[in-house]
């Protein structure tokens, strides 16, 4: 089963689930200076496909920042300190990010949120996400702050149970999700990137994902 929560809503902030909240226009204020930031760690840290534990390469391409990045391959997925394609550390993340993702988490009813790491997914046109969750970190207790940048995209929310009705989001550059506590572990995926062009993006979308990934 599927719910849309449409366009026309202008609350700014829309609660989706127990802990789960839709920060719309959140982080606009800074979203075109975090895209200048990416673009310039792509030259040092270029996003790749990861594999799945099935052996195929994922639909989109990722990289890090922080004390461990997020990696996937044919042996499973977890958090790496190195960057596996150049044996670098990840480099820290920027105080910019930090600073938004902890607003973000305060706004949702997160306070003293400490992410350790923030998972940069690249999404071309026709990438998607399938429904997951989140359960490659060892720290559960702080939420997941998500932001979205560039083309807009479908978000979809759901429950704990694959059968639970999920909520179908429309994402737009600048908009954040937050979800934690009873919501930290519920499903949720992204529907085929739409063709389009962001004024600073192209023809893509960039999504942060803020962890407390924990001691690895």
């Amino acid at each position: 089963m599927t719910a849309d929560l449409f366009s026309e809503q202008i609350e700014s902030k829309i609660a989706l689930a127990a802990g789960a909240y839709w920060l719309r226009g959140f982080a606009l204020p800074e979203a075109d200076a975090l895209c200048h930031q990416l673009l310039q760690h792509f030259e040092t840290h270029p996003p790749q496909q990861m594999m799945t534990p099935m052996g195929y390469k994922m639909s989109v391409q990722t990289t890090s920042f922080g004390e461990c990045g997020w990696v996937g391959t044919k042996n499973g997925y977890g958090y790496a300190p190195k960057n596996r394609l150049t044996n670098r550390s990840w480099p820290p993340i920027p105080e910019p990010f930090l600073d938004l993702a902890r607003r973000a988490a305060d706004q949702a009813g997160y306070s003293h949120f400490t992410p350790d790491t923030c998972l940069i997914n690249v999404y071309a046109i026709g990438s998607k996400m399938g429904l997951h969750q989140d359960k490659d970190e060892v720290d559960f207790s702080q939420p997941i702050v998500s932001v979205s940048l560039g083309l807009p995209a479908t978000f979809q929310f759901g429950g704990l149970s694959r059968s639970d009705l999920v909520t179908k989001i429309p994402l737009s550059h600048g908009d954040v999700v937050v979800w934690g506590a009873a919501s930290r572990l519920c499903l949720h995926g992204v529907l085929p990137l739409k063709a389009g062009i962001h004024p600073l993006l192209g023809h893509r979308r960039i999504n942060l994902t803020f962890r407390k990934a924990g001691k690895m």
